[in-house]
């Protein structure tokens, strides 16, 4: 998902403030007042597209995955010194012109607006001292296959026209800078002692090693050729081809080498042992201010560590509960293994396991209108993890289409370890990535057309990782989890996202080795030990993102309980949701407060 969370709990005040009635004013007075106010919000909605319109032109990638096409053919340097001085410049430009408003003319969502922009802009600056930009590759977030995905022909990058072929050739003759960049960004990483962990740079080498091939042919960077359109003229379709060969032979490949290479060579040599954030200079901070953003709350470590060490002792008793119910006779321990190893609980191949999910897919679609009343336009489709990154990626992930629909949504299964998409999960799995999990809530964001385009394409992970695990709980609601296997699912991926809570903590807080936090992941889940060794490296290198998930869902679920006991029999769930989701992605403390004040109009609506 899109992250860029930030701290506004007690930051936002959405209505008037209280205190002694001001004078009757004239209606001159009134009317110089709604005029001063529309100004104000025109000034800020102004600003606001023209931020969004700045980081557009900054970041021609972001517009490319939002369907915006001006800027197809552009590739900056993202990891170049001027790159980021520019953004730095950037956002403290536009704070300072959004703080020479007048934030008290402002009210409801520009209010509301004001508020998360400032505190955005902030955020961002304040991380800056923290020296990201040393590590730029890593086996989750890795610009080599994301750029190979954007030249497959089966991702962002459009292929339709001749134009677009060139489009991406010019992005290819480009990504030379990019990746010399990221190189010398790492020799000063080494420099400076901020360098990745050996595991991670273990499974990072690979990924450069797939693209390095021996004819153009063999490339997924030769698939838009493959698939070329059947319309284009000959001469075209000649010249392209020719184009392609020599860009694949020419830069792409001598490129990865000289990555793969700097990476085993000389990066590897380097690498840190411990691999915590701990183990860096300024690493406590560092892992704070990714704690602070990732969950938009004030929780400390040691406080999300206790709440992940609770929530997991609850769900093995209730897993222990479904052990009973299905007649197993032998331990909790022992229905774990019995799960790792029983061939009816694994997909004998890809297609049959795509297939389980498209069917979940047909299944979930007409029961959402028991609990919605506010849907997306867009579909999604259920598409396998390209090959080249399978073996380090998720077991599945969602990549949001664009919000014109012209592209649907993709739930991303891999499928590349059988062993590890166990077919009890389908029903969770289908509901957290898709709809009404992640798909359903990025799709209603991009929709919301009144909302400035900083909202609708931004995001907070708290807010859409806290959603999809909430989602998932409305199982039973939508008639799904009747399967006692298939309810055990919905917990063992629950208690994925608690064991999240202790292990990255432990990882980056408290000094756990890597193979601490596998050791007790494998002792408290029925994982496969291949997944958990690629989550427990996933939390190595984004340190905090894990945190999200649980404590999102529980702000979520303490809101919903919240709105039931006010509320009892005029509680409406879908006027809730409608309530989450209607105005996108919100920091934690901002959509508490947006809550509550619905439920105390609720209220009121009904005493008057």
């Amino acid at each position: 998902m899109r992250t860029l969370a930030l701290s506004l709990s007690c930051l936002l005040l959405l209505t008037a403030c209280g205190g002694e009635p001001a004078p009757a004013a004239t209606p001159v007075a009134a009317e110089r007042t709604a005029a001063d106010q529309a100004a104000v919000a025109a000034e800020l909605n102004t600003l606001l597209a023209d931020w969004h319109e700045a980081e557009l032109e900054a970041n021609p990638i972001m517009a490319t995955a939002l369907g915006d096409l001006r800027y197809n053919d552009q590739l900056p340097d993202f990891f170049s010194a001027s790159f980021r001085e520019q953004a730095e410049a950037r956002e403290r430009d536009f704070l300072g012109r959004v703080q020479r408003l007048d934030r008290d003319a402002l009210a409801g969502q520009d209010r509301l607006s004001y508020d998360v922009f400032v505190s955005d802009r902030t955020l961002s600056l304040e991380g800056n001292r923290f020296p990201g930009w040393m590590l730029p590759v890593n086996q989750m977030n890795n610009y080599g296959s994301f750029f190979a995905q954007l030249g497959s022909g089966k991702s962002l990058q459009p292929f339709r026209e001749v134009k677009h072929y060139d489009d991406f050739l010019a992005r290819i003759a480009a990504f030379p800078a990019i990746n010399q960049s990221a190189m010398a960004n790492m020799r000063e990483g080494m420099a400076q002692g901020v360098v990745q962990p050996r595991p991670v740079v273990e499974k990072s080498i690979p990924q450069f090693a797939a693209h390095v091939v021996k004819r153009a042919e063999d490339s997924v960077f030769w698939g838009p050729i493959a698939s070329m359109p059947d319309d284009f003229p000959a001469d075209e379709r000649e010249r392209l081809t020719a184009a392609y060969r020599a860009a694949i032979m020419g830069t792409v490949v001598p490129e990865y080498a000289a990555m793969r290479d700097f990476l085993r060579d000389h990066y590897l040599p380097a690498a840190r042992e411990g691999v915590g954030m701990m183990h860096l200079p300024d690493g406590k901070d560092w892992y704070a201010y990714s704690v602070r953003t990732q969950t938009t709350t004030d929780l400390s470590p040691e406080e999300i560590h206790q709440f992940g060490l609770d929530e997991v002792a609850r769900i093995l008793a209730e897993m222990n509960a479904v052990r009973e119910q299905v007649g197993f006779e032998g331990d909790l321990p022992a229905f774990f293994r019995h799960l790792q190893t029983d061939d009816r609980f694994y997909f004998k191949t890809p297609e049959e396991a795509l297939q389980a999910y498209r069917d979940v897919q047909a299944k979930i679609n007409p029961a959402l209108p028991k609990l919605f009343d506010i849907f997306p336009k867009a579909d999604y489709e259920v598409r396998e993890v390209e090959a080249f990154r399978a073996e380090s990626s998720a077991g599945a992930s969602y990549m949001a289409g664009t919000p014109d629909g012209s592209r649907p949504g993709v739930f991303y299964l891999n499928t590349f370890n059988l062993r590890a998409q166990p077919n009890f999960l389908v029903e969770t799995l289908s509901i957290h990535e898709a709809s009404p999990g992640h798909h359903f809530q990025v799709s209603i964001q991009q929709e919301l057309e009144s909302l400035p385009a900083f909202r609708r394409f931004g995001g907070y992970t708290a807010y859409a990782e806290g959603w999809a695990l909430y989602a998932e709980s409305l199982g039973k609601e939508m008639g799904l989890f009747t399967d006692p296997y298939q309810w055990y699912g919905r917990l063992s991926d629950e208690q994925l996202r608690a064991m999240r809570l202790v292990v990255d903590t432990g990882l980056h807080y408290y000094g756990w080795s890597r193979e601490q936090a596998i050791d007790y992941m494998l002792q408290n889940s029925s994982m496969a030990e291949s997944d958990v060794v690629a989550e427990v490296e996933r939390y190595i290198v984004m340190p905090g993102q894990a945190l999200s998930y649980k404590i999102g869902q529980r702000v979520i679920r303490e809101l919903r309980d919240e709105a039931e006991a006010e509320l009892g029999e005029d509680f409406d769930v879908r006027a809730f949701h409608r309530q989450v989701l209607a105005d996108g992605a919100l920091p934690m403390g901002v959509l508490q407060t947006k809550v509550r004040e619905w439920i105390a109009s609720e209220k009121a609506a009904r005493a008057g």
